[in-house]
């Protein structure tokens, strides 16, 4: 019996591994997605939108395999919850860098050239608070070190986030301040608010991380 649980478990952190790895690359397409819609490149950003998509749909799969290997008894119960809304709030991360993408492909803001490497910034900064996310899952899930190693991964994450939000203040102030007009200005912080929503999620499967580490440890 205790082995037959111990390969539940096992197959559980291989599934969580994947679906990382899935949402991972779903950010990392979106944020091509975003550079080739900046770079005027709209052909090339639909297609990257459209692989998007299915990357989110497959990181769904994944999401429905672990939910099964869960109910069928891996972990103990109070463990068994957590880990199923970590991978929950993984899959909003990846939905968020979905809707990123949909935002640019189906209301086409018009990014002034002045503010384009800005808006890339922000891009750049907000989805890639995934890689220290990533690091931290894989680091404990994995056993390749001590626990600590996990906890600074772990505050890598609020650092991402902080960086994202200056980023973010500063480009908003420079918008409401330019001579753009009032509903241009409000689409452009529409767009913006679409890409830091993404950070915001890996920030909320940063805290479930936390629990599920917290619980794990007892």
């Amino acid at each position: 019996m205790l082995f037959f649980e111990f390969n539940k478990e096992k197959k559980v952190i291989e599934l969580v591994i994947q679906h990382v790895n899935k949402v991972d690359e779903c950010l990392r397409t979106a944020i091509k997605t975003v550079e080739a819609y900046l770079a005027e490149k709209k052909s090339e950003a639909k297609t990257l939108s459209h692989r998007v998509d299915r990357t989110e749909t497959e990181a769904d799969h994944i999401t429905h395999s672990i939910r099964d290997t869960l109910f069928s008894g891996a972990y103990l119960p109070r463990v068994r919850e957590d880990i199923h809304r970590l991978v929950e709030s993984m899959d909003r991360v990846a939905n968020a860098a979905e809707n990123c993408c949909d935002f640019f492909l189906n209301q086409r803001p018009e990014i002034p050239d002045a503010l384009k490497s800005r808006f890339l910034a922000v891009a750049n900064e907000s989805l890639g608070t995934i890689s220290p996310l990533k690091e931290a899952i894989f680091h404990y899930f994995q056993k390749r070190g001590p626990i600590e190693v996990t906890r600074q991964h772990a505050k890598a994450i609020s650092a991402s986030e902080s960086n994202v939000d200056k980023l973010e203040w500063d480009l908003i102030k420079d918008i409401f301040t330019s001579p753009l007009d009032q509903s241009h200005k409000i689409h452009l912080k529409q767009c913006l608010n679409s890409i830091v929503e993404v950070s915001d999620r890996v920030e909320d499967a940063g805290d479930q991380f936390a629990l599920v580490v917290l619980k794990m440890a007892v």
